[in-house]
């Protein structure tokens, strides 16, 4: 009994060291990123386009040029207007820019048209050689 006793010790001790080098590694911000809203009539041309085969569907893409970065996030189509996008996130951590976004329905008892939407948000911030994770 003894034996049995001290065998599932070691196995539940095991277990426990085993357990601690599978978790996952902290995330730490380094900091938040400054960034404009741009308004569809100054996003670059050729982001544009890609936008525009795109919004049908809901899309996240990353598109740069020589000094800025794009990050975008399509909602995909909706069956009326009066949506927005808020950004609720921007940040910087040693491998990685995360971004969250939230879509917001239109008010209720709003006189939107009943004509279909493609809400997207393009969020310009400063260009940094790493990947984006969008949340």
């Amino acid at each position: 009994m003894k034996k049995a006793f001290t065998l599932l010790a070691a196995i539940i001790l095991a277990l426990s060291f085993a357990g601690c080098s599978f978790t996952s590694e902290e995330r730490i911000k380094l900091r938040d990123l400054d960034f404009t809203i741009l308004s569809e009539d100054v996003v670059p041309d050729e982001l544009k386009t890609i936008i525009d085969e795109r919004m049908t569907e809901p899309f996240k893409l990353t598109y740069s040029d020589n000094s800025n970065l794009y990050i975008c996030i399509g909602y995909g189509e909706q069956s009326t207007g009066g949506y927005s996008i808020t950004v609720n996130e921007l940040y910087l951590t040693d491998n990685a820019i995360y971004v969250n976004t939230s879509l917001l329905g239109p008010e209720n008892g709003s006189n939107e048209k009943s004509a279909k939407s493609y809400p997207y948000v393009v969020i310009k911030t400063e260009l940094l050689d790493t990947t984006v994770i969008f949340e």
